[in-house]
């Protein structure tokens, strides 16, 4: 089987994909419509649990925002069969779990943008937005959620 050229990348970068995780609750791990994927939000492997600015550091909360760039590439695999499918990273939603005083949230998430960038190039490259949160899900650090497009005329190649 020929490594796609995302694949390869990946390998350059040491990244190994697990299987794309399942979701939380009663929802889906992702919907694909008319040439858009919109993949729920995932966190970071491990599940740390833990606010930034009392259990973690900017660098940390960066490091745990590229993992979960990673939880979500394993689904986009998964989903599409090869991540050679997407054509653009469109947009990324993060949520940070925070203390109060905590105002680097946007430092956390480059940790996503900052691998999308280095998987997808210029294609990676998306609008985002960030919020802080006093709590998420099982105590995660963060949470991202993003959309992608695929396929060429919304169809997967």
């Amino acid at each position: 089987m020929v490594k796609g050229s995302i694949d390869a990348r990946l390998e350059r970068l040491g990244v190994e994909l697990p299987l794309g995780s399942e979701p939380a609750a009663h929802y889906a791990n992702y919907v694909a419509v008319n040439g858009l994927l919109f993949v729920s939000g995932k966190g970071p492997s491990g599940q740390p649990k833990g606010k930034l600015g009392t259990d973690y550091t900017v660098e940390e909360g960066y490091h745990f925002a590229r993992l979960t760039a990673i939880e979500v590439l394993a689904v986009v695999k998964q989903t599409l069969g090869s991540l050679d499918h997407v054509k653009r990273v469109v947009k990324v939603q993060g949520f940070v779990n925070a203390d109060s005083a905590f105002e680097e949230h946007h430092k956390v998430l480059n940790g996503f943008s900052d691998f999308m960038h280095e998987v997808f190039e210029e294609n990676g490259v998306h609008a985002r937005s960030v919020m802080g949160a006093c709590s998420l899900r099982d105590n995660l650090p963060i949470i991202v959620d993003c959309i992608f497009v695929f396929g060429e005329n919304g169809n997967i190649l």
